[in-house]
């Protein structure tokens, strides 16, 4: 997180095996680029959170053989290049059938530090929750805007690593705007919780990671990255150019903010 210094941490979004290219390469470009933090893909057969670019990652990694196991083999080949926090985001069913305690190893021992399930609800959350604890990894919550005050506040207390704030209701995927009432929610959100918040959903422009700035601690964008590595000649260029203008967009925000204080 780069809450500490002001201005904005960058969590690129990774989907294990969606190219042909390594991902462990890909993480390598993204980091490079400005990544504070990346947010690694399990692929699934059914992703309900995630709209039709992820899901298109998501099915292209499967037909190349992508499994869970083998998803974890990454994630230990991705440590292995990179020294910042690593979120595996995955659903629910392949981590009920490998076993909540198991899969919690495995992940730890590859060297993540995070999961983020986004089809488990907080009330069922307990087994996973508690798998995390005893294998040092953090359990990623989700809000929306449609979370209640009530909900808010106890998502809040119980918050590990970051909270996942979704920007708008709906799935993943790229938007011309963030939703209007994304900056209230914020405010209601840090309100409750002094856990560092990461938006998601829909952050794909330099003017969105630029308006985040000292409003959220940290953005992930997974959509538009995936949409230029596939229309892309070279994808690791295409990874790494977008990232690093989000960089430069959030920078130059910061000390435009720390200047005007």
């Amino acid at each position: 997180m780069r809450r500490a210094t002001g201005t904005l941490a960058l969590l690129p979004y990774v989907m294990s095996g969606h190219l042909a290219i390594p991902t462990a390469e890909i993480a390598a470009a993204l980091v490079d680029a400005g990544g504070d933090g990346l947010e690694i893909g399990v692929p699934f057969s059914d992703p309900m959170a995630d709209g039709p670019t992820v899901q298109r990652a998501n099915q292209a990694a499967l037909v190349r053989g992508m499994t869970p196991r083998l998803a974890i083999s990454e994630l230990a080949a991705v440590r292995q290049r990179v020294d910042v926090p690593l979120a595996l985001m995955g659903y629910l069913n392949p981590i009920v059938r490998w076993g909540a305690d198991e899969y919690c190893r495995a992940a730890w021992d590859a060297g993540g530090d995070a999961l983020i399930v986004p089809d488990l609800p907080l009330e069922e959350s307990g087994e996973l929750r508690d798998a995390c604890g005893r294998h040092g990894l953090d359990l990623i919550p989700f809000v929306a805007p449609t979370t209640t005050p009530q909900r808010l506040r106890a998502i809040g207390r119980r918050a590990q690593g970051f909270v996942y704030c979704v920007a708008v209701t709906g799935v993943t995927g790229a938007r011309g705007d963030l939703a209007p009432d994304l900056q209230d929610l914020l405010a209601r959100l840090r309100a409750v919780t002094t856990t560092p918040i990461v938006v998601g959903f829909g952050v794909s422009r330099p003017e969105h990671v630029a308006w985040l700035v000292g409003r959220a601690d940290g953005a992930i964008t997974a959509s538009a990255l995936i949409d230029r590595m596939e229309s892309a000649a070279d994808p690791l260029v295409a990874a790494h150019d977008y990232v690093a203008g989000l960089r430069r967009a959030a920078d130059a925000a910061s000390q435009a903010r720390s200047k005007g204080s």
